[in-house]
């Protein structure tokens, strides 16, 4: 293009913080991190960096999706591929053995080779055991203290698992290397319901049997059977996954130390009257045949008539939901009917009264009388009741049923109705439902009684119903309020104290969400069935005295004792039967998981004995769990810590988010999106994925349908990532959020980075020859070239920064902040920067100083990784040399790097932020020209303190700009060749050559703008096409609409480059 000007000039405000640059010796450099930005400085700017990044884990599964490549150019990868690739990693270092690294580094990173053998050595080393002081105090720098979830023994550990232990070890382990005595207590727990209904379940599919064939005493051995194999399982994970848990004291909530805790604590809750057994409403699970508490119990909201269906029923039944029945009594003696309305019409039969507003005009006359059931010989008062009746609601008059609705249970117990009880445990009807319905599973019952409502024309109407209906969590059935005699806990003084504590600062909870629930929840707390009627847990210490001759209501709680042992229940039961006869008949049932797991913090040291243990890690420093189990678990233990040991047992909550798939979907082993961690840590192909399917108990038509969900998320199988990059991708996606949408290709991304470290740390050793020895102390000389007081300035900056992040528990700012330092900052800049500083050519005491500062770079770098990435930061550790007279065997007992003044240098970050605003901006605008070679910038300055600090920077910019031939200094225009003009500031001025040379083909460049341009001002119309629907902003997820604008942003920037690029190339 003849006659284009000799210059352009574009006017850059400097930026001083984002450095940004992948010429690096290592071929990898797709690394896709925890931020291609600088650290996120605020909640939500992380969570805006969580959103970029997941969108670009999504382009990349669309674009591995692509076409595939010609025939001929697969077969020549794939043969390539072959030859490349090294025979399958065999783990020869004896067990418990130092694995030996004297031989040279291979030539690759491989997570199988790295993580092999240190888990072991760190085991027989005692490095996970609290480290104390002569006297066997905590050491002086603190004690911290974490009691791990115990996970259930029902299967196999999944990803949320890994995330708790990601942040709790990572937790851990920073502690330690901050000097502190730490503890890490491993443990199991039995799970009552989810353990016996997983065993049932199994037992049947393979041998065609149920418990009731076997028997209590073998039944609970098969049972035993399957906690032994899972918990081996589980703990094969938990060493795969790195944990740092003092396993000498790993516990289980069925050994006999912590079941002697939950017999002291069931006899000293009734010794102290908060214990007590009455007949009371329960939640009654028919599938399982067992009550629960309130918290096992989900409301399934109905929007109006739904058909359901039921577990226990032909798959093809299913039944009406969302609906309300009218129907009508007749009014005994008169011809007059009192019409009445309810969302479950076979709970009539239990019907003992109607209720109607004591100053309800229409019923007046009423009062005092009798209504007849159609179908029973029974006659049902016509009550008055202000509390339960609504004048203004349906017809005003109410049905009461005090054995089966909790509602009508308290007007039951205000007007002293019979109380009856219609349901078998079954969920079949009994005999008081009478001979027509007797036998009926409860949901046929449903339909047949409305059938003969109208047979007798007392049926009225079937109306839609917006209602919630209550669901097991575990099974998935309707629950039935039933009548039945259970122990339960007064929850409300444990409450009241609990909220005290918090509010008196005694127990902090984040994130704040979680802090708000924790109030609502105990402010309105009810009491607490802990009876459950299963085989597998901890039996009842509760006996029935039996006393000869003597008539006994086995519902009144006078008629039990409780005791610590038999002998001790029989002296009570002496006592209660006055020198009669008696027998003492054992409580068949168990009590409720969350009971024996409210213990967990102060059992499993020793509780109820005054242990050593008890004495020095008690209470613990955090309870790190899912948010929500806040109520099922925390709650409980800080209720029942406070009661039995005068503490709060822990001082801190941390909440994390519930791990979803990539789809924002819950996980579940139907839809096939149950993830294993040690699948993501060494891989798996689609076909494995499909056959363990096959391991659990779902049926043919949920494993098709679950295969079907695993072809669709991971067609290729799910690629081997290792420990260390599921620990870090798990932290960099922790930033207080309730769920996290985990996507493995980021996880991969992850790996990359691993392999980044790898060969970073593998070409730095290079530099440090044999004859390099580390100075004695790391401490900056002051005599460091400007790049060596800049990497240490960000060195410390790091440092800071990420024990800040770690004391506020933000993983993500923490993981993003190492992830900075690694990848841009020490890799990106210092290694190549120093490249110059140690050739042959290079003076001594050059050379000597960017070894030394290398040495302490990657010394402090690989401990900062440390706690999201134990593996590979051991074994590179391993590999560095040591400093004269530092004994120091592992990298997890080495201090972990703090904030220090020596390596301040705040004039030297200010100068080589300035030498990097002209290094990016020459990347910048050689980039846009297309210039891969011969590259030539000329830099002009205004003052002898810019071309003096420049001139020694030179050799940095020519080294860090790929394809630059040479970077010159110049006072004057005069003094440079045809070119185009970067004015950076009034001190500042960017030149590059282009004119003259045959650099660049302005032709193509506009071609390759005009292309990009329309593609995206297609994609934008796309959006505003959308966002231009009617009822867009009330009609689509806010999630959704984010996404939308945030794509629109991006389109608009993209195309006023586009067009500011053309408008150059043009001029």
């Amino acid at each position: 293009m003849a006659g284009w000007p000799h210059r352009f000039r574009f006017l850059l405000a400097p930026r001083s913080r984002s450095y940004r640059f992948m010429h690096m010796a290592d071929p990898t450099t797709s690394v896709p991190g925890p931020a291609d930005t600088p650290v996120p400085n605020s909640k939500s700017a992380a969570k805006k960096e969580a959103k970029r990044l997941e969108k670009e884990a999504k382009l990349a599964a669309k674009q591995a999706k692509a076409p595939a490549a010609p025939a001929t150019d697969k077969k020549a990868k794939a043969d390539k591929k072959k030859d490349d690739e090294e025979p399958p990693f065999v783990n020869t270092t004896p067990k418990g053995d130092k694995k030996d690294l004297s031989g040279p580094m291979p030539a690759g990173y491989n997570p199988a080779a790295v993580e092999s053998a240190w888990y072991d050595w760190w085991l027989q080393q005692g490095f996970f055991k609290p480290q104390l002081t002569s006297d066997g105090k905590p050491k002086p720098e603190g004690l911290f203290v974490i009691p791990a979830p115990p996970p259930n023994v029902t299967g196999s550990l999944h990803i949320g698992h890994a995330l708790t232990t990601a942040i709790q070890d990572g937790l851990i382990r920073w502690n330690r290397m901050l000097g502190k005595t730490t503890l890490f207590v491993p443990g199991f727990d039995h799970a009552g319901i989810s353990t016996q209904s997983v065993v049932e379940k199994r037992l049947y599919k393979a041998e065609g049997k149920t418990r009731h064939d076997l028997g209590r005493e073998k039944f609970l051995d098969v049972v035993m059977d399957w906690k032994n194999d899972y918990q081996s399982r589980i703990t094969n994970q938990l060493y795969r996954l790195g944990g740092s848990y003092d396993w000498s004291r790993v516990a289980f909530t069925m050994d006999e130390k912590l079941s002697k805790a939950v017999i002291e604590t069931f006899c000293r809750l009734h010794e102290d009257g908060v214990l007590y057994r009455a007949n009371r409403l329960v939640n009654w699970c028919v599938q399982l045949n067992t009550t629960l508490s309130n918290l096992e119990v989900d409301q399934k909201q109905l929007n109006g008539r739904t058909l359901l269906n039921v577990p226990g029923y032909d798959v093809k039944e299913r039944f009406e939901f969302g609906v309300i029945t009218s129907f009508a009594y007749p009014i005994d003696g008169s011809d007059e009917k009192i019409v009445i309305a309810t969302t479950r019409p076979e709970t009539m039969l239990g019907d003992t009264a109607i209720a109607v507003h004591p100053d309800d005009p229409r019923y007046t006359h009423l009062h005092g009388k009798f209504a007849k059931h159609p179908f029973l010989d029974r006659r049902l008062p016509i009550i008055t009741d202000s509390i339960v009746v609504d004048m203004e609601f349906g017809t005003g008059a109410v049905k009461i049923t005090p054995a089966h609705d909790p509602n009508d249970y308290e007007v039951g117990v205000r007007h002293n109705l019979d109380f009856v009880n219609i349901l078998n445990d079954d969920g079949t009807l009994n005999a008081n439902a009478g001979d027509i319905f007797k036998g009926m599973k409860r949901f046929h019952a449903r339909v047949e009684v409305v059938n003969k409502l109208k047979e007798l024309g007392l049926f009225v109407e079937i109306k839609d119903n917006p209602m919630q209906i209550p669901i097991c969590n575990k099974s998935g059935d309707v629950i039935e309020p039933i009548l039945k005699p259970q122990w339960w806990v007064n929850c409300k003084p444990l409450a009241e104290e609990a909220i005290k504590r918090t509010k008196a600062g005694e127990l902090f909870i984040s994130p704040k969400q979680s802090e708000n629930e924790w109030y609502r929840w105990l402010e309105g707390i009810q009491d607490w069935c802990i009876s459950r009627q299963l085989w597998w847990g901890h039996r009842c210490p509760a006996y029935f005295v039996r006393i000869e001759g003597k008539e006994q209501d086995s519902n009144d709680g006078k008629n039990w004792v409780v005791g610590r042992t038999l002998e001790e229940a029989t002296e009570r039961a002496k006592v209660l039967a006055a020198g009669a006869p008696f027998v003492l008949e054992q409580d068949e049932d168990v009590l409720d998981t969350w009971f024996s797991s409210g213990l967990w913090p102060f059992s499993i040291l020793g509780w109820p004995e005054n242990s050593l243990d008890l004495q020095t890690f008690y209470p613990s420093s955090i309870l790190e769990t899912g948010w929500d189990i806040l109520f099922f678990w925390v709650a409980r233990m800080v209720m029942l810590g406070i009661k039995l040991t005068g503490q709060v047992p822990f001082n801190e909550v941390l909440c994390h988010a519930m791990i979803r798939d990539a789809h924002g979907r819950k996980m579940s082993k139907s839809l096939g999106n149950v993830i294993d961690p040690i699948d993501v840590i060494q891989g798996l192909s689609l076909e494995e994925l499909h056959q363990k399917l096959y391991e659990g108990n779902l049926d043919e038509k949920e494993i098709i349908k679950a295969k079907a969900g695993q072809k669709k998320d991971f067609p290729k199988g799910i690629p081997q990532c290792g420990t260390d990059a599921l620990r870090f991708a798990l932290c960099a996606y922790s930033s207080g959020g309730r769920d996290i949408n985990l996507e493995i290709l980021r996880v991969e991304g992850y790996r990359k980075f691993c392999n980044k470290i790898f060969n970073a740390t593998k070409f730095a050793m290079l530099k440090l020859d044999e004859t390099f020895v580390p100075e004695p102390v790391a401490k900056p000389t002051g005599n460091e070239s400007l790049v060596e007081q800049w990497i240490f300035h960000k060195l410390n900056v790091a440092a800071t920064e990420i024990n800040l992040q770690l004391a506020e528990r933000n993983f993500m700012a923490a993981t993003n902040a190492a992830y900075n330092f690694w990848l841009y900052e020490l890799c990106d800049v210092y290694i190549e920067a120093m490249k110059p500083m140690t050739e042959e050519s290079s003076p001594d005491p050059v050379k000597k100083s960017a070894q030394q500062t290398l040495y302490t770079c990657l010394d402090y770098g690989l401990r900062l990784l440390h706690p999201f990435m134990p593996f590979v930061t051991e074994e590179l550790w391993q590999r560095l040399p040591r400093r004269p007279n530092d004994p120091t065997p592992s990298i997890m007992v080495s201090s972990y790097p703090v904030a220090d003044v020596d390596f301040e240098f705040k004039d030297a970050d200010k100068k080589f932020d300035l030498v990097f605003t002209v290094l990016k901006a020459g990347r910048s605008l050689a980039a846009s020209y297309n210039l891969q070679s011969e590259i030539q910038f000329f830099i002009q300055v205004q003052s002898d303190d810019d071309a003096a600090l420049f001139k020694t920077q030179l050799p940095t910019i020519v080294t860090l700009t790929k394809g630059c031939k040479s970077a010159i200094i110049v006072r004057d225009n005069s003094e440079i060749l045809q070119d185009v003009e970067v004015e950076l500031s009034r001190r500042l001025s960017l030149f590059i050559l282009l004119s003259g040379y045959g650099l660049v083909d302005l032709d193509v460049e506009i071609g390759k703008c005009d292309k990009k341009l329309d593609l995206a001002r297609l994609n934008l119309s796309k959006v505003a096409k959308v966002e231009s629907q009617p009822d867009y902003e009330t009609t689509v997820p806010e999630n959704v609409r984010q996404a939308n604008a945030d794509k629109r942003e991006t389109l608009e920037a993209e195309i006023a480059t586009l067009e500011l690029s053309r408008d150059m190339f043009q001029s």
